[in-house]
């Protein structure tokens, strides 16, 4: 017995929408890849700005570098994330700020600059409330809003079920190869997101997602409901 140990774990309940959203995304998911009709996947991360209050000692032989317990905070910073799983690319900005407008102008710069020449561009969200058309509509007006999306399918997670975004995936990847240390501001978290970001499209690392619609079935249909 360990009764310290604890999961955390979230599943609503799975309607008929909720599998429709999911079917949909893993159908997506199974598409082989077209570099005229990519999948990509957005998500965001908050991540607090902490500078040390002492200057860390080098290591030296035999003793590792020692960083002093304290730190200052400096604010906070966001991450937008948008990846191309089976491509091996992936797009990071960072901002001061989440909300709509920040939000428009990362799938707005994707969509003029970095997929500009796709014929159908398929994203994958969640439903933050950020994440949807009137956002586009609200900073842009809707003129400009349809001009920008004409070429966009919206692809959404069911709710309690962001994991079915392989975003989540990629700011893993991210947190644990760039993020986990103290970043004291914006712009060095910038310089080392850019860096990481480039060094990881040059590998073209690719993300495999195994889980298809039958492990679906076999592993939450006893919880389906009608």
């Amino acid at each position: 017995m360990k009764p310290w140990r604890r999961v955390m774990w979230c599943i609503g309940l799975l309607t008929q929408e909720y599998r429709r959203r999911m079917y949909n995304v893993l159908r997506l998911y199974a598409k082989p890849l077209r570099a005229t009709e990519p999948v990509i996947c957005i998500d965001e991360k908050s991540l607090q700005l902490v500078e040390h209050s002492r200057a860390p000692l080098p290591m030296d032989r035999g003793s590792p570098a020692k960083v002093d317990y304290e730190y200052v905070r400096k604010g906070t910073s966001n991450l937008f994330v948008a990846v191309e799983p089976k491509a091996g690319r992936r797009v990071v900005t960072v901002t001061e700020r989440r909300c709509k407008v920040d939000f428009v102008g990362f799938v707005q710069e994707l969509l003029t600059n970095n997929y500009a020449n796709a014929r159908r561009v398929h994203l994958v969200l969640d439903n933050l409330n950020t994440h949807f058309r009137k956002s586009f509509e609200d900073v842009l007006g809707k003129t400009a809003a349809d001009k920008l999306l004409r070429r966009v399918d919206f692809h959404y997670t069911p709710k309690h079920a962001s994991w079915l975004n392989m975003a989540e995936v990629e700011i893993s990847v991210l947190s644990r190869q760039c993020l986990d240390r103290r970043m004291g501001s914006r712009e060095f978290l910038r310089d080392e997101v850019d860096a990481w970001q480039q060094a990881r499209n040059a590998q073209r690392r690719t993300i495999e997602w195994k889980f298809t619609r039958q492990d679906a079935d076999e592993k939450l249909g006893r919880h389906y409901v009608s």
